[in-house]
Formats: C-alpha cells, sequence, structure tokens
C-alpha cells in the first residue's frame, strides 16, 4: 500500500471512531458550565487561567484512561465498579453520581428558564413546556436529529472566541496569570474553584464517555485513534471555556460588572454583538441548556440501571424496563420542578451545583484511577507513572481544596 494510500485510510478511520472524546468533554461547556466560566472571569479576572490550565492535563488524563478501559474490557465505568468492587462501593459510587446528576440537571433546567427571560417568556410556561417536550421526544427516540438543532444553538456561545479578540485584553497579562498560579485565601475564590473544577471534569461526563466507546464498538485494535479523539476533544471544550474567562474578564472584571443575572453574562458579547448580544447569548445559552436537559437524565438512568444489572433502554417498553423509565421520568420532574416551584437565583443554582460537582469528583477519579491500575482488568495497558501522579494529584488537590472550603465556611 502506497504512503499516501496509508494517509487516507488513517484520516477515514479517525473520522469514523472521532465522537465520543468530544460529545463527552464539550458537554462541559453547559449552563452551568457557562455560568462558572463567565463568573470566574468576571469576579476574578485572569486569576484563575492556571487552574484551567491544570485542568486541561486532568481532564485529559481522566478520560483516557477511561476511554483505555472502555476498548479494552468492552465494558461501562458503572458496570466494571460492581464487578470489581462489589455492590456497596457501586451503591457510593452511583450515590455520588445521582447527587452530582440531578443538581446539574437542575441548573440545566435552570438555564432554561434564564435563556427565555431573556426574551420575556416567564420561567412558570418555558420550563413546563419544555421539560415535556424533551421527555416526549426521547422516550419517541427521535433525539438525534433534535439534538443536533440545539447543538447548533449552543454554537453561538463560541462568540466569545470573536469577542475575546474584539475587547484587546492584556495578552502579557493573560499569558502570565495562565503559566503562573495565584491563589486568594478566601471562601468566595475557593468555592468557584471547586466550581470550575466541577464542570470542567464531570463525573458523569466520564461515565458517559466509556459508554459511548462500548456503544460504539471502538477496541483496542483502534484505540490510537479514540485517544486523539480524547485529547482533542478536551483542548476544545476547555479553549472555549478560556476564551469565556479571557472575554468577561476583560469586559465585565474591568469595569467591575458581576454576574447576577442571565442577562449579565450577555453584556460581555456586546463589543460583537451590539444591541444583539442578549439574543445571541439567550439562544447559545437555550441550546446548550435544552440539549444537557436531554442527555443528562437520559444517560444518567442509563449508568446506574447497567451498575445494578436492571433492563434499560429506549427499545424496551415501560413493562419490561420499569426502573430505567421511571428514573428518567423522575429526574426531569426534579429539574424541572425545583426550578418552576421554588423562587431561586438561576445564576446561583447553575454555580452551585458545578460546586457540588466539583466536591464529588475526588470519589469517582479514585475509582478511575484503581481500575486503571488493575493489571488482571487491564493487562498491558494499565497506568503509566505520569498519569497515575497527574491523576492522584488533581484528586488530592481538590480533596484539599474542600477541606479548606469547610473550614472557611465554618470559622
Amino acid at each position: 500500500m502506497r504512503a499516501g494510500d496509508n494517509k487516507l485510510k488513517n484520516i477515514l478511520t479517525f473520522l469514523s471512531i472521532i465522537g465520543p472524546g468530544l460529545v463527552a468533554a464539550a458537554a462541559g461547556d453547559d449552563a452551568g458550565g457557562i455560568a462558572t466560566y463567565a463568573t470566574v472571569g468576571s469576579a476574578y479576572g485572569y486569576k484563575m487561567l492556571w487552574g484551567l490550565l491544570f485542568m486541561t492535563f486532568s481532564l485529559a488524563v481522566a478520560q483516557e484512561m477511561c476511554s483505555r478501559m472502555g476498548t479494552v474490557t468492552g465494558k461501562g465505568l458503572s458496570a466494571l465498579i460492581r464487578e470489581q468492587f462489589g455492590v456497596r462501593w457501586t451503591f457510593l459510587a452511583m450515590l455520588a453520581l445521582l447527587i452530582a446528576n440531578i443538581t446539574i440537571i437542575i441548573s440545566e433546567f435552570a438555564g432554561i428558564a434564564a435563556s427565555m427571560e431573556l426574551f420575556g417568556i416567564s420561567k412558570y410556561i418555558s420550563v413546563p413546556i419544555m421539560a415535556i417536550i424533551i421527555w416526549f421526544i426521547v422516550i419517541r427516540g427521535n433525539y438525534t436529529s433534535v439534538e443536533k438543532f440545539f447543538l447548533s444553538l449552543s454554537l453561538a456561545l463560541f462568540t466569545y472566541i470573536i469577542t475575546a479578540f474584539i475587547v484587546k485584553p492584556d495578552w502579557n497579562i493573560v499569558l502570565h496569570d495562565t503559566f503562573v498560579p495565584s491563589f486568594e485565601w478566601d471562601r468566595d475564590f475557593i468555592q468557584l474553584f471547586i466550581g470550575m473544577v466541577g464542570t470542567t471534569i464531570a463525573p458523569w461526563m466520564q461515565f458517559f464517555l466509556q459508554s459511548s466507546i462500548v456503544d460504539k464498538g471502538i477496541t483496542i485494535k483502534h484505540y490510537k485513534y479514540e485517544r486523539l479523539d480524547v485529547y482533542t476533544g478536551a483542548i476544545m471544550a476547555d479553549f472555549i471555556a478560556f476564551f469565556i474567562i479571557v472575554t468577561t474578564a476583560a469586559t465585565l472584571n474591568t469595569h467591575g460588572i458581576s454576574i447576577n443575572t442571565a442577562a449579565d453574562a450577555a453584556i460581555a458579547l456586546r463589543p460583537l454583538a451590539g444591541k444583539y448580544a442578549t439574543f445571541l447569548f439567550g439562544i447559545g445559552l437555550f441550546g446548550a441548556s435544552v440539549m444537557a436537559a436531554s442527555v443528562l437524565p437520559l444517560s444518567t438512568s442509563y449508568v446506574i440501571c447497567e451498575a445494578f444489572g436492571w433492563e434499560s433502554g429506549l427499545d424496551n417498553k415501560f413493562s419490561e424496563a420499569p426502573i430505567f423509565y421511571s428514573l428518567y421520568t423522575i429526574l426531569i420532574i426534579i429539574g424541572a420542578g425545583v426550578i418552576t416551584l421554588f423562587s431561586v437565583n438561576l445564576i446561583e443554582v447553575m454555580l452551585v451545583s458545578q460546586v457540588i460537582n466539583g466536591i464529588l469528583v475526588p470519589i469517582i477519579l479514585i475509582f478511575i484511577i484503581k481500575l486503571a491500575n488493575n493489571k488482571e482488568l487491564m493487562g498491558e495497558y494499565v497506568n503509566s507513572k505520569t498519569f497515575n501522579i497527574i491523576a492522584w494529584i488533581t484528586a488530592v488537590f481538590i480533596i484539599i481544596l474542600t477541606v479548606l472550603l469547610l473550614l472557611f465556611s465554618v470559622i
């Protein structure tokens, strides 16, 4: 085979495999992610950019471990946890995942409410209607085509990249704060930093990634392509996050504007979109929120049912998979119900969900590290020393931050 033909074959193979890594990493740029990154920039300028750089490596390592386990074992993460650690530890892992996912699902409906309020539509109308639509299109099995539509809407938020160059931040300071760590020893800084961890390395993303790889039938034969997919996804997702922080730092932080509503976050896009900034941000937030509000309850139901060996899947009737359908429905009701029935600050809800997510990251990450180092399970594909160092530093660092947050909360 000629070199050119071989290169073309590699490209075509990569294009057929690419997807799970990109989608799983990009999922961090949902309603909670947008609110968190925008708040980071508006509240602390560029001071947390170094943390985002560190987390990009951590995200890449975490997702590489999960993708490697998926290709080697052909099993999802929750199934491996049950097989290797037993039912009690599986229950702990699933409880952590369920708590984290419920808070995120609530934040997605908060995103729907916040985006529609920008257009003058009350949450009492938008949230119940969208909850019914989301439930219906997924149950009916037509979600794939609808997902593409909402994904295209969320692409409006990529305009943060263009805006970052229009507002002309001091790139010397941006580069300095990206590579030179700085830290503020106060509760708000630590809490927001944990929130940034939670939205960047969300536990549910790791379960979703590994299950996607297994469902797609990717084996160790094509693992080098999937690894590239994972690394590309981590870099691209955090590339967008980087520019959200830079844009809000240059436009909001420099003018002392804090983010309390979705409209505040939209202000950062004014240098590019002018009077259309609210419309552009609202459409982007709506698309990202609806897409995640559809995927999260479904993936959560799949993972939990897989963990305990219960029937799951939209091809089954309710009588064949009652727990799967009931859990999916209950999660949507909780998410929509909390936002509809209670008077809450929608941006605050999105931020709190990511803080809870961040606190729970080490629990899932430790399971992943243990599994990826199991020679009986992984054979020659166990973790390298470098991967172990990065993964353990990440887990320990988040635990320390959580302890500090608790101390600052009681002092």
